[in-house]
């Protein structure tokens, strides 16, 4: 039986979002841009699932921009607001333990001139209010902190960062990545005090292929891509209808609180059952999000347990999935030494887990422990 543990790499698909993926891909297949009827009835599931995300971002449908997924939303956040707003000033600050699609475009802007500060988090990996605005000038245009860490599941006082950001630069653009935190936390995009925000649609039971970004009425970014009109010229190019659809549909059977409270209880046994279990630490806050429990187990490899449990058909990560097994820059960047990162496993629920799901873990990892420790 197949225990399944790594939601934050991505979910399976749910069967009404795969029905309508299917259904635009065989009967509403026109391009939303013809003007014909085809392109007419594809033009209003479009419009259809803007509104979706626009609802659950608290947004104006007019707001929201598909991309192909959460990277090319944080690329365009990223590059596209230090373009525009290069001329005010070339500072931009970022936590050092964002994902890499946010951390490698930094670097890359930091390779061509731009000033880019990288905060530290504190030992629960959060990142602080006070050392965002410390480090925010005349010059800084960007500030980009995630919602919700996809390693560790700690919850950042993003409304507080920016609240402070802007005190100390009304004129900055303010960004979070909430790939993490979309359909697992209310978002209201004004109450966040956010001009941009990422999400993607592989996880929260919708097709991989597809994301988005809202952009605040009024915020200006500069594209990365050339071509038609498509987006606004945001993100040009023949919109994947299929996916996008399935994403609204996906949107459409969000059940936040309920869900988190399931999860909740989860992640709770599971935090009972691991503690009994001689070698395993654990590395997530516990006021981190439910959905994420980042343990260290034992001296054994991440790798090598991962693969153990992989045998007895226990699916978990040793972290970010885009990482490919690279060390943890967010365990380093918490302060957590080599060796401890080196056995880090990151648990991760959705709400078709269950108990079994954690008893199934547990006995894995136990086993692994006594087996794999005498290797």
């Amino acid at each position: 039986m197949e225990h399944y543990l790594d939601n934050s790499a991505t979910t399976v698909v749910s069967p009404s979002a795969a029905e309508k993926a299917f259904k635009v891909m065989t009967e509403i297949y026109g391009n939303p841009s013809s003007l014909h009827t085809k392109g007419i009835e594809a033009e209003k599931e479009l419009e259809q699932a803007r509104k979706a995300l626009a609802e659950k971002l608290g947004a104006q449908h007019e707001e929201i921009f598909f991309t192909s997924g959460g990277t090319e939303a944080n690329n365009l956040a990223i590059f596209g607001a230090a373009e525009a707003k290069k001329r005010s000033g070339k500072r931009i600050v970022v936590s050092s333990a964002e994902h890499s699609s946010v951390l490698e475009a930094a670097k890359h802007l930091e390779q061509n001139g731009w000033d880019v500060v990288y905060i530290t988090p504190c030992a629960d990996g959060t990142i602080s209010p006070d050392d965002v605005a410390e480090q925010v000038d005349k010059n800084t245009t960007l500030v980009s902190v995630m919602y919700v860490n996809n390693e560790t599941g700690a919850i950042n006082p993003v409304d507080e960062i920016f609240e402070l950001a802007r005190l100390k630069n009304p004129d900055i653009i303010c960004h979070t990545d909430a790939v993490q935190a979309f359909g697992k936390l209310e978002i209201k995009a004004k109450k966040l005090g956010a001009d941009l925000i990422s999400v993607s649609g592989h996880k929260v039971f919708a097709p991989k292929g597809v994301g988005a970004i809202y952009i605040k009425r009024g915020v200006r970014l500069v594209s990365r891509q050339f071509g038609g009109e498509q987006e606004k010229k945001v993100r040009p190019g023949t919109e994947p209808l299929p996916l996008i659809a399935a994403f609204g549909e996906a949107c459409a059977e969000f059940d936040i609180k309920e869900n988190y409270r399931l999860v909740s209880e989860l992640k709770n046994y599971a935090v009972q059952r691991l503690s009994e279990i001689d070698g395993v630490l654990f590395n997530s806050p516990e006021n981190a999000l439910p959905y994420v429990l980042n343990i260290t187990a034992g001296r054994v490899r991440s790798e090598t347990m991962l693969h153990f449990l992989e045998e007895r058909e226990v699916y978990v990560s040793s972290g970010s999935a885009c990482a490919k097994g690279k060390p943890s820059h967010v365990l380093s960047a918490m302060g957590i030494d080599k060796k401890r990162a080196d056995s880090a496993l990151r648990i991760s629920f959705s709400k078709h887990n269950t108990k079994e799901d954690i008893d199934a873990l547990c006995e894995g990892i136990r086993e692994g422990l006594e087996v794999l420790a005498h290797r």
